[in-house]
C-alpha cells in the first residue's frame, strides 16, 4: 500500500509540471505573438470605437469640445436621454467628426448591434437621428423643428433637451410644419432669437445704461429748471425750492441704474456648463496615453485618413529614425482645450509625456501639418517644405499619408544644431471660466455711454429750448396777428359795423339769465349795454343806425367788450386802454407820476402796450378839407374821445347817458 501512495503522488506531481511547463509555453507564446504584432495595427474604426464607448454608457461626450460641452455633461445628456422610455444611444462629436449625412449612426448601430434610438449631436445641433428596431414616432420631425427653432448659439445640451420636449410633446409634427413656415424658405430666413448674452450685447447693454443714466434724468433737471426758470420767480426763491431738482435727478438716476440691473441680469454666457479641470486634460490624457505605447497616434473619434498599409509604413519608419519622433493626427478647434492652437497641443503633449521628442501635429480634417522640436535639435526650418504637396497644398487630407512620409524620410536626413531649442512658449490659452463669465453691467462701456448720455442730455435740453424759443416767437406773431385783427389801428367802415353787431349779440348772450352772473356783474354789463345801444341803436329796433358815426360805433364796440370782461371780473372793466380803446380793458398806468406829482397822471394801457406802446387808434372820418381819412380818434365828436384822457368806463357810461339826456 505504501508503494501504491507514493505511485500516485509520483503521478500527481507530473501531471502538475506538465500543466505548469504547458502554462509558461503558452504565456511566452503569446506574449512573443503580441510583440511580433505592428503596434496600433488594429487600431479600430471610428464607428467600431465609438460603438465601444456606448457598450459601457449609453452617453459618450468628446473630450474635443470642452469649452462648448464639457464630458462632465454627460450624466445631462443621459437624463434627457431617459425621459423618450426608448433604449437611446447619443454621441457628442465635432461637427468635422459627425457631419450629416454621413451614415455613422448606422456604422455604430452595425458594430453595436443594439435597438434603440441613435442621435449625433455636435457643436452645430443635431447632426443624424436614426431609429433601429424601436418605434420613435415624430423623430424626423422633432429633428426638423428643432433645426428650424432654435438660435445659433444653442448648445449642444440645450439643442438635445429641445429635441426630446418635441419628441416627448406628441405635437412634433405640427411644430415642424409651423417651424418651416416661420423660418424655412428664402422670404423667411432669418434667425430666431439668441438665447444668451454675448461679451458684444454686454458691451451694448452697458453703453445703452450708461447713456440712460446720465441723459434721462440730466435731460430732465435741464429742462424742468429752464421750465420753471421761465416762470419769473420771487428774488432768493430759487435757492429755497432748487434743491429738489438735484435730488431727483440723482434717484431717477439710482432707479434706472437698478431696473437696468434687473433687466440685464445675466453674468455668464452658454447654458451654464462650466469645464471641470478633468474636462480640460481629459484629451491631452488619452492622447499622452496612446503615444507612450505606439509614436502614431490617430484620433478614433474621426474618420481615419490614414489606411492600415499607410499606418503600418509610418511606424516602419518611425521606428528607424534618428531621433524620437511623436505623429499625431487630431482635430483642432477653438472649443477645445488649446483653443485651436497646434503650437499650445504639442507643448500640452510634452509637459504630460515629459519625453523630449519631434512632435508633428496633423490637423483633422483640413491635413494642415506643423513640427515642434522638443530637445531633438532637430533644424526644423528644414522640414518647411517636406510636408507640403506642391500639387495639391498643404492642407489636402487626401496627400496627408505621402506628406507625412515624406517629412519623416526628412527628418531622417535633417541636419542637427546645438543652437536649437525648444519653441518659445506659446501664448497662454484663454481661460474657459473666464471665457463664459460676463463683465459686470457698469464696467466697460458703461463710462463711455455716461458721456454720450450727458452729451445726448445737453443736445436735448439745447433743441428743446431752441424749439420753445420758436414756438413762443410763433406765438406771440399769431396773438399780435389776432390783436391786430381784434382792433385794427386803421378800422374801415365796414369793419366797425360788422364788428359792433357781433360784439353786441355776444354781450346780449352773456347776459342772459342763465349764465349765473353776481349782482355786481350784471349791473356794470347791463350799463355798457345799454350806452352801446344807445350810440348806434337810436330806433331800438336791434338794428345798427344808418348815420351811426364811426366814432360811434368804435365806441360801442368799446362797451360792449368792456361788459363781456365786466360779466367775467367786474373788477378788471374799469378803465380801457388809452392808446386804443379797442384793445380792450387796462391794466394798469402806462408809466410813473413825475417826481413832485407835476405833469400830468400815466394813462392806463392794455399789456402789450405797457411793454411797447402800440399806435393811436385812427378813425375814417372827414378832414378840414372835406376828404375822407384816417385820423387820430380823439379828434372825432363823441363820448370816445374822452377815453384819450384816461376816463373809467363808469365816466363813459354816463357821458353817453347824459348825452342822450337818459339819467
Amino acid at each position: 500500500m505504501a508503494s501504491r501512495a507514493n505511485g500516485g503522488v509520483v503521478a500527481v506531481v507530473r501531471r502538475a509540471g506538465i500543466v505548469l511547463v504547458l502554462g509558461w509555453l503558452a504565456v511566452l507564446f503569446t506574449a512573443g505573438a503580441v510583440q511580433a504584432a505592428p503596434a496600433g495595427a488594429d487600431a479600430p474604426s471610428q464607428p467600431a470605437y465609438l460603438a465601444e464607448q456606448l457598450r459601457h454608457a449609453p452617453v459618450y461626450v468628446s473630450d474635443q469640445m470642452p469649452r462648448v460641452v464639457p464630458r462632465s455633461t454627460a450624466p445631462a445628456f443621459a437624463a434627457e436621454a431617459k425621459r423618450l422610455r426608448v433604449p437611446t444611444y447619443v454621441v457628442v462629436l465635432p461637427f468635422t467628426s459627425s457631419g450629416s449625412g454621413s451614415g455613422l449612426l448606422a456604422a455604430i448601430h452595425d458594430h453595436l448591434g443594439r435597438k434603440g434610438l441613435y442621435v449625433a449631436v455636435s457643436e452645430t445641433g443635431l447632426s443624424e437621428v436614426q431609429s433601429y428596431g424601436v418605434s420613435v414616432p415624430g423623430a424626423a420631425d422633432a429633428k426638423t423643428a428643432t433645426l428650424y427653432e432654435l438660435p445659433y448659439d444653442a448648445t449642444p445640451r440645450e439643442v438635445f433637451r429641445h429635441f426630446v420636449d418635441l419628441l416627448t410633446s406628441g405635437q412634433a409634427h405640427q411644430r415642424a410644419e409651423a417651424a418651416r413656415a416661420a423660418y424655412g424658405g428664402a422670404e423667411n430666413s432669418h434667425e430666431p432669437p439668441a438665447l444668451h448674452t454675448t461679451q458684444t450685447d454686454r458691451e451694448n447693454q452697458s453703453f445703452l445704461t450708461g447713456t440712460l443714466v446720465a441723459g434721462v434724468p440730466l435731460s430732465a433737471l435741464l429742462i424742468t429748471h429752464h421750465a420753471r426758470g421761465r416762470r419769473r420767480p420771487r428774488p432768493g426763491s430759487v435757492l429755497r425750492r432748487g434743491w429738489p431738482l438735484p435730488v431727483g435727478a440723482v434717484a431717477l438716476a439710482g432707479l434706472l441704474a437698478l431696473a437696468a440691473s434687473q433687466v440685464f441680469s445675466d453674468t455668464s454666457t452658454g447654458d451654464g456648463s462650466v469645464p471641470t479641470a478633468a474636462d480640460l486634460r481629459a484629451r491631452i490624457d488619452r492622447v499622452s496615453a496612446g503615444l507612450r505605447h505606439d509614436p502614431l497616434y490617430v484620433d478614433p473619434e474621426s474618420p481615419s485618413p490614414l489606411d492600415a498599409a499607410e499606418r503600418a509604413e509610418l511606424r516602419e519608419r518611425l521606428a528607424a529614425l534618428p531621433v524620437p519622433v511623436l505623429v499625431v493626427a487630431l482635430p483642432s478647434s477653438m472649443d477645445d482645450e488649446s483653443g485651436g492652437d497646434q503650437d499650445r497641443l504639442a507643448a500640452a503633449l510634452h509637459d504630460r509625456l515629459h519625453r523630449d521628442a519631434l512632435f508633428v501635429t496633423a490637423e483633422l480634417p483640413s491635413g494642415y501639418v506643423s513640427v515642434a522640436d522638443y530637445g531633438t535639435h532637430v533644424d526644423t526650418s528644414a522640414l518647411y517644405d517636406a510636408s507640403r504637396d506642391p500639387a495639391a497644398g498643404e492642407r489636402d487630407l487626401s496627400t496627408l499619408g505621402p506628406r507625412l512620409d515624406k517629412l519623416l524620410a526628412s527628418i531622417a536626413k535633417a541636419p542637427k544644431t546645438e543652437t536649437a531649442g525648444a519653441p518659445l512658449p506659446p501664448s497662454p490659452v484663454e481661460d474657459p471660466v473666464a471665457q463664459r463669465r460676463l463683465p459686470g453691467l457698469f464696467t466697460g462701456d458703461f463710462h463711455p455711454g455716461l458721456f454720450i448720455g450727458a452729451l445726448a442730455a445737453l443736445l436735448l435740453f439745447g433743441l428743446v429750448v431752441t424749439v420753445g424759443a420758436i414756438l413762443r416767437a410763433l406765438g406771440r406773431r399769431g396773438a399780435r396777428a389776432a390783436a391786430a385783427a381784434a382792433a385794427p389801428v386803421e378800422p374801415r367802415p365796414a369793419w366797425l359795423r360788422r364788428t359792433a353787431r357781433e360784439e353786441l349779440a355776444a354781450l346780449t348772450v352773456a347776459l342772459e339769465p342763465s349764465t349765473g352772473l353776481s349782482e355786481a356783474a350784471r349791473r356794470r354789463a347791463w350799463e355798457c349795454l345799454d350806452a352801446a345801444a344807445l350810440l348806434i341803436d337810436g330806433d331800438s329796433d336791434g338794428l345798427i343806425d344808418d348815420d351811426a358815426t364811426p366814432a360811434s360805433l368804435a365806441c360801442a364796440i368799446v362797451l360792449a367788450r368792456v361788459g363781456r370782461t365786466a360779466a367775467r371780473e367786474p373788477s378788471a372793466a374799469t378803465h380801457v386802454c388809452h392808446r386804443n380803446p379797442l384793445h380792450g380793458a387796462a391794466t394798469g398806468p402806462a408809466g410813473k407820476r413825475p417826481a413832485g406829482g407835476r405833469g400830468a397822471a400815466p394813462r392806463p394801457v392794455c399789456a402789450a402796450c405797457r411793454e411797447t406802446p402800440g399806435e393811436m387808434l385812427r378813425l375814417p372820418g372827414p378832414d378840414a378839407s372835406g376828404r375822407r381819412s384816417h385820423s387820430p380818434y380823439p379828434g372825432h365828436p363823441g363820448p370816445l374821445a374822452t377815453l384819450a384822457k384816461g376816463t373809467g368806463i363808469d365816466q363813459l357810461t354816463r357821458e353817453v347817458r347824459e348825452s342822450f339826456g337818459v339819467n
